[in-house]
Parts: C-alpha cells; sequence; structure tokens
C-alpha cells in the first residue's frame, strides 16, 4: 500500500508540480538562475561578513550544503543509476537546473518572512513562517511542520545512519549496530548549542568534505579524459530511450532522476529555506542567490561527480548491487585500488555527521514554531531522533526509502502549493532587488514598501548595516 500511494504521487502528481512550479518561477524570473549566475560570486564574496550574534550568509551556506551533500550524493545517485540507468543523471540535472530558480525564491521568501528571536536576538523562518503569515494559515503551517519533523527529522536521519553503517560495514565490516551505537553518541553530544554551534561546526567541515571529495573525483575523470565524451553520450541517449535503461527506457530514467534528484537537492522541498531564513543579509534576494548556488554545487558538481566515478568504471550495468554505497565503493575501488572503499566510507561518515546535524535544526526550528514555550516537545524530538539513527543503522535500504519517499513527496506538495499562491510576493521582492540594483544602489530590503504583508520589521531594522 505504501508504495502505491508513494509511485501514485511521484509518477502523476509531484513530477508535474515540481517542474511546472520550476518552469514558471524560471520563466516568470527570466531565467534567473542564468541572469544571476555571476552575482552569485559577487554576492558570496560578501557572505563571509559576520554579524555578532548571528548567522553569517556563508554559514548558512554551509549549513544547507550540509544538508543537501549527504547520502543522495553517493547512495542516491547510484540508486538512480542502477533503477534507471545512465539516463537518470540527464533528468537529475535538469531537475537541477530549474531547481535553483524554485530554491531561488522559496529561500528569499523565507528570508522575508523571518522573525526575530525575542529571546536570542537570533533569526527564524521557514515555510511555515510564510505560509501562516503570507497565506493566514496555520492549519497549513501545521500540516507543513509536522511533514517537515517526519521527513527530516525521522525518516532522512533513520536514511542517513543506513548509508553510513552499510559503507563502514562494507569497508572495514564493523556491525551496524555498533555503528548505529556511535553515531547516535556523537550527534547526542553534537546537537546542545543552537544553529550558532551547528553553523560553526559546518562551516568547518563541509569545506573540506566537499574539496577532498571532488579533488579525488577529479583525479579519476582527468585519468579517464578520453571516455568522458563517451560517458556523456551514454547518459544523453539513456535519458531519451535511445540506449535501454537498467530500469526499462525512458520512463524509469526520468521518474528516478526526478526522484533522487529532488532527495538530493532539496529544490522546492521547502527544508533549505528554515536555514536561509537565519542569515544576517540586507536583502532577502541575497540569501536567495546564495540558496540557488547551493543548488548548483550540489547537483552539477558533487551528483555529477559520482555519476562520472561509477559510469565510467562501467558500474552502471550491475544491476545486481542494490545498495548505492557500496556501488559506488566498488567503482571507485576499480579506479584507485581498495583504499578507494575507505575513502567512500570516510567521506560519507563526514556527510551523514553534518547532515544528521542539518536535520535536527529543521526539527528544532520546526518545534520551535509550533510552541516555543513548550521545551518538552523539543526534548521528545531529541529523543526521537537519537533513536531512529539507532534503528536506521539497521534496517534494509528500501523500507527506509521507500518511507522518506513518501514523506517527501506530502513535504514538496504543502510547500510548492503554497509558492504557487505566493508567486506575485515572490516576483515583488525581486524586482525590488533588481530595481535597485540596477540604479547602482546596494540592494536594502525596506519592509515599509510592502506594507500589505505582514513583515516582522524588526527583523529588519538593521538590513542596511549588514
Amino acid at each position: 500500500m505504501l508504495t502505491i500511494v508513494t509511485d501514485f504521487l511521484w509518477t502523476y502528481v509531484l513530477v508535474a508540480v515540481l517542474v511546472a512550479m520550476g518552469l514558471i518561477f524560471t520563466v516568470g524570473s527570466r531565467f534567473v538562475q542564468f541572469r544571476y549566475f555571476i552575482e552569485m560570486f559577487r554576492v558570496l564574496g560578501q557572505a563571509f561578513r559576520h554579524q555578532p550574534g548571528h548567522v553569517s550568509s556563508f554559514q548558512a551556506l554551509t549549513l544547507s550544503v550540509a544538508g543537501r551533500v549527504g547520502a543522495g550524493n553517493i547512495a542516491g545517485v547510484a540508486v538512480a543509476i542502477t533503477l534507471g540507468g545512465p539516463g537518470a543523471v540527464f533528468w537529475m540535472w535538469v531537475v537541477g537546473l530549474i531547481g535553483m530558480a524554485t530554491s531561488f525564491f522559496e529561500c528569499a521568501l523565507a528570508q522575508a518572512y523571518k522573525t526575530r528571536d525575542a529571546k536570542t536576538g537570533t533569526f527564524r523562518g521557514g515555510p511555515m513562517y510564510y505560509i501562516e503569515r503570507g497565506l493566514g494559515s496555520r492549519g497549513l503551517g501545521m500540516l507543513f511542520t509536522i511533514l517537515l519533523l517526519g521527513t527530516f527529522g525521522l525518516a532522512f536521519v533513520a536514511l542517513q545512519s543506513f548509508t553510513a553503517s552499510s559503507s563502514l560495514e562494507e569497508a572495514f565490516n564493523i556491525p551496524p549496530l555498533a555503528t548505529g551505537i556511535g553515531l547516535t553518541v556523537l550527534i547526542g553530544f553534537s546537537i546542545f548549542g543552537g544553529v550558532q554551534r551547528i553553523s560553526r561546526v559546518t562551516e568547518f567541515v563541509v569545506p573540506i568534505m566537499a574539496i577532498v571529495y571532488l579533488l579525488v573525483a577529479g583525479a579519476v575523470i582527468l585519468f579517464n579524459l578520453g571516455q568522458v565524451p563517451t560517458v556523456l553520450m551514454i547518459i544523453v541517449q539513456s535519458a531519451f530511450g535511445l540506449e535501454q535503461a537498467v530500469g526499462g527506457g525512458i520512463g524509469a530514467a526520468i521518474m528516478m532522476g526526478v526522484r533522487r534528484g529532488l532527495f538530493s537537492n532539496e529544490a522546492g522541498l521547502g527544508s533549505a529555506p528554515n536555514v536561509a531564513a537565519v542569515a544576517a543579509v540586507p536583502h532577502p534576494v541575497n540569501q536567495g542567490i546564495v540558496q540557488s548556488f547551493s543548488v548548483f554545487i550540489d547537483t552539477a558538481i558533487i551528483c555529477t561527480a559520482t555519476a562520472f566515478i561509477i559510469i565510467l568504471a562501467g558500474m552502471h550495468q550491475m544491476a545486481d548491487v542494490d545498495n548505492g554505497v557500496v556501488l559506488t565503493q566498488l567503482a571507485l575501488a576499480q579506479h584507485v585500488g581498495p583504499w578507494g572503499q575507505t575513502f567512500v566510507s570516510i567521506v560519507l561518515l563526514m556527510f551523514v555527521f553534518s547532515s544528521i546535524l542539518y536535520n535536527f535544526y529543521l526539527g528544532e526550528n520546526a518545534t520551535y514554531w509550533m510552541n516555543p514555550d513548550n521545551r518538552m516537545l523539543f526534548v521528545v524530538f531529541r529523543i526521537l531522533m537519537l533513536v531512529l539513527i539507532l534503528w536506521g543503522s539497521m534496517q534494509d535500504l528500501s523500507t527506509i526509502f521507500g518511507f522518506a519517499d513518501l514523506t517527501m513527496a506530502l513535504l514538496a506538495l504543502v510547500n510548492l502549493i503554497a509558492l504557487a499562491l505566493m508567486l506575485k510576493v515572490c516576483f515583488r521582492i525581486m524586482r525590488d532587488y533588481d530595481q535597485q540594483s540596477g540604479a547602482g544602489l546596494k540592494p536594502v530590503f525596506d519592509p515599509d514598501k510592502f506594507p500589505d504583508l505582514k513583515i516582522d520589521k524588526d527583523a529588519w531594522k538593521d538590513a542596511d548595516k549588514m
């Protein structure tokens, strides 16, 4: 029954809504992901500025990348190729490209509707905030929040734990239960201190893990440079059914590419806006640009690197290997020798650690929105999350992916419906930035320009100093 409902949502509903919204945002914004691509690097140069007591734009970026870059980039890509053929990679690129526009707007919107925490002075925000303030629907916001907790706080945490345990078992013959216990204890000691402490950890860990992984992947591609055109041809031919996909033609390629692409880059899911909202920036579009770039990092760079490692090794024809982590390990080992399995395990463990920290913040932010004065709710979530880390380490891949696919589909639909209802607000915020930038000014967000919107003016009183 779970599989039937999940397949129906992905096959007939979510893919259409996701692509339609991405295209609407892309065309309506005059291709913002291309128009602002150079601007991304200028904004990133300003993102290192840190306001005391606040999370910097760069810290918010690394925390977001910590969530995007995880099991999806290693296990998810391999699963997509195994079940949908090499053509799934092409459709991952497509969903990533249009997802850059979707992520731009959902994160800019979260910034615009963020609020200042009266106790700590830090910012909070996310889809539940713009749903409640922008649409006036506490009920829809609550539905989104419950799905967010179920998807990221529980399902994805279990999935990340499974990914780490299966990888370490393959490389070092470590029992999954031992990995689960170790990871549970490590995360338990790391989740105290709030978003500022978590962001400081990811600011250090994420760039290192991403750069190291890309250096090894880059070396593999460089040593096989002559085969790169062939790999690209295999991907394109399989994407359009010109070459038989392992999972069965163009339909499988599209479905797995979109599904695993969304799982990896999270554009449209409504997860990244929770993190984007905490950054101290002069204008919502600044962080929208930064978060759009994180989708590019995830899909165009890291997912592509994994796909090339697998296809260059010929592992896309290994239909009998149903564990994505193991498939990637075997592929890299074929390129560099036995230490490749060890390397994937170590890098993946870092990916999993940072991703679970990210998931923890999403859950903490969700419980705070539900009732900021009920600390017991947060304590219950923390206990459940740690239990799921231990449980997930010993579960079957299909069980975890099945549950995660269902909750992810429902979560995305709620967020995409909210974004569709707030299209005009999204474009108004973008035009405000364009007008100021076009006039040669530093864009600064002024809530008084939007008197009809329920903007927390206190959250923007120091925007000109950011």
